[in-house]
Order: structure tokens, then sequence, then C-alpha cells
């Protein structure tokens, strides 16, 4: 599956645009990982622990968005985008979407 941000993908040709296409996650952080992530926020820098909790999101997300591309016949999603949202108090919501399209081989 080839996903690209751009409104094209280069050097190929669109044959067939499928549709809108999407996934999303609800992540959250074990409690024990987040009291540690909370007394991060005292000293500063990084917290890994969300870095990897958004990371995990991000692949779930565009995970879900490719099965559902590929359950529409589609071989690329065009003008992919990925949004975040908090939905509660130590929880993201992940939406990766796109447009999936058949482009020649």
């Amino acid at each position: 599956m080839i996903i690209v941000t751009t409104d094209a993908v280069p050097g190929k040709e669109i044959k067939e645009i499928k549709g809108f296409v999407r996934g999303s996650t609800v992540q959250t952080k074990h409690i024990g990982k987040d009291i540690l992530a909370g007394l991060k926020t005292i000293v500063g820098g990084e917290i890994g622990e969300y870095t990897e909790m958004m990371d995990e999101a991000r692949q779930k997300a565009i995970g879900r968005m490719v099965e559902d591309a590929k359950a529409k016949g589609a071989n690329a999603i065009i003008g992919m985008r990925l949004q975040t949202s908090a939905v509660m108090q130590n929880a993201a919501e992940i939406i990766a979407y796109g447009t999936a399209a058949l482009i020649e081989e």
C-alpha cells in the first residue's frame, strides 16, 4: 500500500478513486507509567512514555486506515492526514484519514 500526503503519487496515474478511508484508536498509558510521566513534568524533558504511546497509536490508526482502503480495493491512499484530540485526562484519540485510490502498478 502506497501512502502519501500529496494529492497524487509521483510517476503514477490514478485509475480510480475508491473514496474516503479512516482508522482511529484511543490510547492511554498504564497508571504506573502515568505516574512516572507525571513526575517528569516537574523536572522537564521529553516524556518517553507518552512519546511511545502516541507512536503506537499512530501505527494502529494508520493500520486500520490501510485495512479500510484494502477492503475498498485500493492500492494507495492519497492526501493522508493524522489528527489527534484529548478525549479524557491522559487519553488521546488519533485519527488517520485520506482518499483511497487505485493507481497504476
